[in-house]
């Protein structure tokens, strides 16, 4: 059994900041730490004391962490970045309140004497003597200290106070991970009720010495449970009052939610895995519907975390495609109306957009990242709503005159015809390209509507099933946000946002068939339409060669694709060079490109595409592809061993043991992650385990009617047989849960706590 933690963080907005800038404004950004560690970097708003981020992140990280905080920081290009404020969230409170954050919170004052990190390893003891007893305190070594000199390092010492004394050990000069090995021993009194403190500083010669964190030992504990040794995190000095700070550095609205899950062994899941494969491998020809009640029972906030953990538990035993059709057919049989056909936010919904997150993403990529780069290179004013339109001047050396309205909305259409063409284009060339699972589940999409909606009439009606989900909910939202889809690595600004809305409309309006209901909504986009008129005949012949895919060649595909180890992170990364170091060279860096796959980890001089990742995102990257490493270090030496010893510890043995540990298990959640069968088991089972009530009732209620003879009358009505198994399954986890070493997982409470407004 393991514990797994992960944390679903939403970084909205902030306002009110301080203006850092000489010309009255900032350039904020977030940056956000695990226990020091930084994990997340935001995209930079520029000139703005109210920036929206909107971006949003799943973590991966050890149940042992600590704090998770979040840092307002300012851009500058020539100088450091200014710390405009911080929120600091203790895993503790995390923990209390499983529903999460929700809401704005005050920015504090960043506290040197608070910034502190690292562990130091004592000994310690309680020694009986002949008159009195004597505490003993060894201070071994330190690891992963804050470095407060120029040189990247500290020149750590180690205070330690009891009962007014005070002794030092030997200062450790330029070394963030020192070792002392040095014993103190203080005499005790009868009753001692003291504690002992263990301070970390750095020393300085000319200015004061830099405080680095402390430990605090309970002398009484320490008598009834000695000898004690281990590594204490150090912990800031909070003694000295705060500033009234509240409110002058602004707000950060913020969304943190904290989950715990305790998976068991794989074995303890195969019977809910079963029962439910069984039931999609059964279709709609089957005795249950099991996937209907869970829809039926699902809330509109969950349903979406509810449908990626079935598609991904599904995706795992290959049974995606399958289970994908299945939902098809559900919403069909209770749709009546083309125009609502799968435009409401259902299980079918809410799990085809998870599919084409995990499975079609690279192909995304692909298709769309060209355009996108053009238009954020181009940079041009586009508009065509007249009532938005700004003249500009145009011209040079002197011969300026007023652009006209209709040349900005002329130059604008060409411009977005350009786009969207070019978009198109490359759309109708990729059908080979497209992932043979999704090539197939539009096949059985596509099969499904027309079957449902025979006729001349209904002849557009498959395409637009298909266009709903590949243009609407994929397509038009990663051309909006192109940097929650990872195409760019910063966000918009106004001027482009507008040109990608724009193109966005434009791509919605060919998915829709160019119908006259999208034709009359914005007037303005008539410039378009042909363009889009062109565009629904490249598209409906594109959807047309994407869905004539037969099994064999879905399998001879698939084999094909699978022979290829897919990219797990590629884009430039920046080498530190061994040779020509000193303050006057102009670089210490070499700009390199690597392709990190499941396999392998290349580089070469030059990128083939373009595709841009920050330090953190290698790192976690590195993290998932080594997670099955039995070879793994448990800790490493993070200097280098220059002369006689390392530049981190000062050790003289080359292979001795590494100096701090290995931070293997924190991780971004991404689309391209290993899929991990067990904890999507787990957590359908937590799910399902909130809304046992509700299948108890649905179960009492189809007793009674099989009681009184009568038939469930919908297909959304599961019969009682399955229903009893799935509640047997659901009975067995608890008692594996309950008796498992760590316990029951703890229930979700109804409450949210909200941050102060």
């Amino acid at each position: 059994m393991a514990k797994r933690s992960s944390l679903y963080i939403r970084i909205v907005e902030g306002k009110n900041l301080p203006a850092k800038d000489i010309t009255g404004s900032s350039d904020p950004y977030c940056i956000v730490k695990v226990d020091n560690e930084p994990i997340i970097r935001t995209a930079t708003v520029w000139k703005t004391l109210c920036p929206f981020w909107g971006e949003e992140y799943q973590v991966h990280l050890p149940p042992t962490f600590h704090t998770v905080a979040f840092y307002v920081m300012d851009e500058d290009a020539l100088s450091r970045d200014d710390v405009i404020g911080k929120v600091c969230l203790p895993r503790d409170t995390l923990a209390s309140h499983p529903k999460g954050f929700s809401g704005w919170t005050h920015l504090t004052e960043v506290d040197p004497d608070e910034e502190v990190q690292g562990e130091i390893h004592l000994r310690l003891e309680v020694q009986p003597g002949a008159q009195a007893c004597r505490l003993r305190c060894s201070v071994l070594e330190a690891r992963d200290l804050a470095p407060k000199d120029r040189n990247g390092a500290s020149d750590p010492f180690v205070r330690v106070r009891y009962k007014g004394r005070t002794q030092e050990t030997s200062i450790v000069k330029k070394s963030c991970y020192p070792r002392w090995n040095e014993t103190f021993e203080f005499e005790l009194g009868e009753g001692a009720t003291e504690v002992l403190c263990v301070e970390t500083w750095d020393w300085d010669l000319v200015s004061r010495n830099d405080f680095l964190g402390k430990v605090v030992i309970d002398i009484q504990r320490l008598q009834v449970a000695q000898p004690e040794e281990g590594w204490f995190r150090l912990q800031p000095d909070q003694t000295k009052s705060r500033r009234h700070d509240e409110g002058n550095l602004g707000s950060l609205q913020l969304e943190v939610r904290l989950r715990d899950e305790m998976v068991l062994p794989s074995s303890c899941y195969q019977p809910l895995v079963q029962l439910l494969c069984h039931e999609v491998k059964l279709g709609m020809q089957g005795p249950g519907q099991l996937i209907s009640l869970i829809e039926e029972t699902t809330s509109t906030e969950c349903r979406q975390d509810v449908a990626t953990n079935l598609l991904k538990l599904f995706l795992g035993q290959g049974l995606a495609k399958d289970f994908l059709d299945l939902l098809f057919q559900l919403e069909l049989s209770r749709t009546s109306e083309t125009n609502t056909l799968f435009r409401s936010n259902s299980l079918a919904s809410k799990s085809m957009e998870a599919f084409l997150k995990v499975a079609g993403m690279q192909y995304l990529h692909g298709v769309l990242g060209p355009i996108i780069n053009k238009v954020f290179e181009e940079k041009k004013y586009v508009e065509l709503d007249p009532s938005k339109v700004e003249v500009k001047d145009v011209g040079c050396s002197g011969l300026h005159r007023p652009q006209t309205e209709a040349e900005v909305l002329e130059q604008s259409a060409q411009t977005l015809r350009a786009h969207l063409g070019a978009l198109l284009s490359a759309l109708s060339r990729s059908v080979r390209a497209c992932p043979a699972v999704v090539r197939a589940t539009f096949r059985q999409l596509f099969r499904r509507v027309r079957e449902r909606f025979p006729g001349a009439q209904h002849e557009n009606v498959p395409f637009i099933a298909v266009t709903s989900f590949l243009c609407l909910r994929f397509f038009s939202p990663a051309i909006m946000s192109p940097k929650l889809f990872h195409l760019r690595e910063r966000h918009a600004d106004a001027r482009t946002s507008r040109t990608l809305l724009l193109l966005a409309k434009a791509v919605q309006n060919v998915g829709n068939m160019d119908t006259p209901a999208s034709r009359a909504k914005e007037a303005w986009m008539e410039p378009l339409q042909p363009t889009v008129r062109q565009g629904v005949a490249q598209l409906k012949d594109f959807i047309t060669k994407l869905v004539d895919i037969e099994e064999k060649d879905e399998l001879d595909l698939q084999r094909t694709l699978s022979l290829q180890a897919p990219p797990v992170k590629e884009g430039p990364l920046f080498i530190h060079r061994t040779k020509g170091k000193g303050p006057l060279m102009s670089s210490s860096f070499k700009k390199l490109y690597f392709f990190l796959t499941t396999e392998a980890l290349s580089f070469a001089k030059t990128p083939s595409s373009k595709c841009v990742n920050e330090l953190n995102q290698w790192l976690s990257a590195l993290r998932k592809v080594s997670i099955n490493n039995t070879g793994l270090l448990g800790s490493y030496h993070p200097g280098v061993f220059r002369g006689d010893k390392w530049s981190c510890c000062h050790q003289k043995e080359k292979t001795g043991q590494g100096c701090d540990k290995t931070r293997s298990r924190v991780t971004l959640q991404e689309w391209n992650d290993p899929l991990d069968h067990d904890l999507e088991a787990q957590l359908i089972y937590r799910h399902l385990l909130g809304v046992e009530a509700m299948l108890w009732e649905r179960h009492r209620e189809l007793s009674r009617g099989a009681e009184a003879g009568t038939v469930p009358a919908s297909p959304g009505e599961a019969p009682k047989d399955s229903l009893a198994q799935l509640l047997r399954v659901l009975q067995d986890l608890r008692e594996a849960h309950s008796s498992s070493p760590a316990g029951s997982p703890p229930s979700e409470p109804n409450c949210l706590l909200e941050l102060q407004t």
